[in-house]
């Protein structure tokens, strides 16, 4: 079986936590199993460019129960979990390109790798692997009937496609469905960025000024459960409408110039390049913590960084100390990647179990489409609420239902006052 992997021998261990996150996804064990019964992607040739974690390997499990043939790349250099990458080839027969810490060439060898295999459903976290078929592989775009996108900065690459016509054939955006960004985005987020953030640096965030940039729903969870913890919480934004947001909410907001003269700790959730950059890191306090939590690795000048600096040390596993010519120290945490998988373990089994349970389902709705419209679609709404239903069953949660009369007065338009 073709897969390039870190070291097989840590299969057993990457199982054993695999299986550990499969008990906090409930909702999809309960899709595995009919995939099981009723193999629904039967014919589909899926390559997935994501996070290569334990609770994406209980999605290529849930994938491969449907019947779909699945090949797995990472979409992180640093996400990767070495024993998960090893047990799902030893232990789940899966395809996998995945090694933590691969350099840019390897990287790309690992998308062109998944894409050896001619798939016709391409599930994508971020893009890379559907600009790589619209680049230097476009004789494989008439073999592709669809795809899904998991992420935000996916979601953006793909709208713009899209605009400029380039689009060649019709993605789902997972991201944008509710039960994916109104939780994964805003409670997964906000505590996998803290926990990745604490595992590097052992910092007490209580009485810190915590500075967010951004107040997308990634950027709300993050600010919220930084606040949770005793931080004093400024956001910056560019938005007028989310920085109105932010203070009606209780946090200060300030641009960046002024909120990086105080700031303790900074992390940038915004999508976009060049968050913080030379001006800002020239009047910054010694000793602050830089942080991403967004997708790629651009939202931190790190030319401009190590420009400035006389040296650079790697302080912790994770924190790389930049020391300026005025002797103020700078720490950035995981190479300005993605700090919630480069230094801790991504976000909670939980909250992903809705998440990959869009995903499943999505290319369930899929395998059934023909002549889909070739642009950025939604999720159907029905997955949504079904997804959602299911989740509460599983927490033991019930809710009301309307009465005849109460459905028929919210369809009318003759009863008033």
């Amino acid at each position: 079986m073709p897969y390039d992997v870190t070291d097989l021998a840590l299969a057993d261990e990457g199982r054993l936590r695999i299986e550990w996150a499969d008990r906090h996804m409930p909702v999809l064990r309960d899709i595995r199993a009919r995939f099981e019964k009723e193999r629904p992607l039967e014919g589909l040739k899926v390559a997935a460019c994501l996070h290569v974690t334990t609770e994406t390997a209980n999605l290529m499990r849930t994938l491969k129960a449907g019947g779909a043939s699945v090949v797995l790349c990472a979409s992180n250099p640093l996400s990767t979990q070495d024993d998960t990458a090893a047990a799902l080839v030893e232990h789940y027969g899966i395809d996998t390109f995945a090694r933590r810490g691969v350099d840019t060439d390897g990287y790309y060898a690992h998308l062109e790798a998944a894409l050896d295999t001619r798939p016709n459903i391409t599930m994508d976290d971020g893009c890379d692997l559907v600009t790589l078929l619209h680049t230097k592989r476009r004789d494989q775009l008439a073999e592709v009937t669809a795809g899904t996108e998991e992420t935000t900065t996916g979601v953006i690459r793909l709208r713009q496609m899209e605009r400029e016509g380039a689009l060649a054939y019709p993605i789902i955006a997972v991201n944008d469905t509710p039960t994916k960004h109104l939780f994964d985005n805003r409670y997964g987020t906000g505590q996998s960025t803290i926990d990745g953030i604490l595992r590097a640096t052992n910092l007490l965030l209580a009485g810190t000024t915590f500075v967010v940039a951004g107040f997308g729903y990634c950027g709300k969870g993050l600010a919220m459960r930084a606040r949770g913890l005793g931080a004093k919480v400024v956001v910056t934004e560019v938005d007028p409408i989310r920085a109105l947001e932010a203070a009606m909410e209780g946090f200060r907001v300030a641009p960046m110039a002024q909120a990086a003269r105080e700031a303790d700790v900074i992390v940038s959730v915004t999508g976009d390049r060049d968050v913080m950059r030379r001006e800002h890191f020239e009047v910054m306090k010694d000793g602050v913590v830089l942080a991403n939590s967004g997708h790629f690795d651009v939202e931190i000048d790190k030319a401009a960084l190590a420009e400035l600096a006389s040296s650079v040390v790697r302080v912790r596993e994770n924190v790389e100390e930049f020391t300026l010519e005025d002797g103020r120290r700078i720490n950035l945490v995981a190479e300005g990647r993605l700090v919630n998988l480069g230094a801790a373990e991504g976000h909670p089994a939980a909250v992903m179990d809705m998440s990959f349970a869009d995903q499943s389902l999505s290319l369930e709705w899929l395998s059934r489409q023909q002549d889909l419209e070739v642009r950025v679609h939604d999720v159907p709404a029905e997955i949504d609420a079904e997804v959602a239903k299911v989740k509460l069953a599983t927490m033991d949660i019930e809710i009301d239902t309307l009465t005849d009369a109460q459905e028929s007065y919210l369809h009318s338009w003759t009863e008033g006052t």
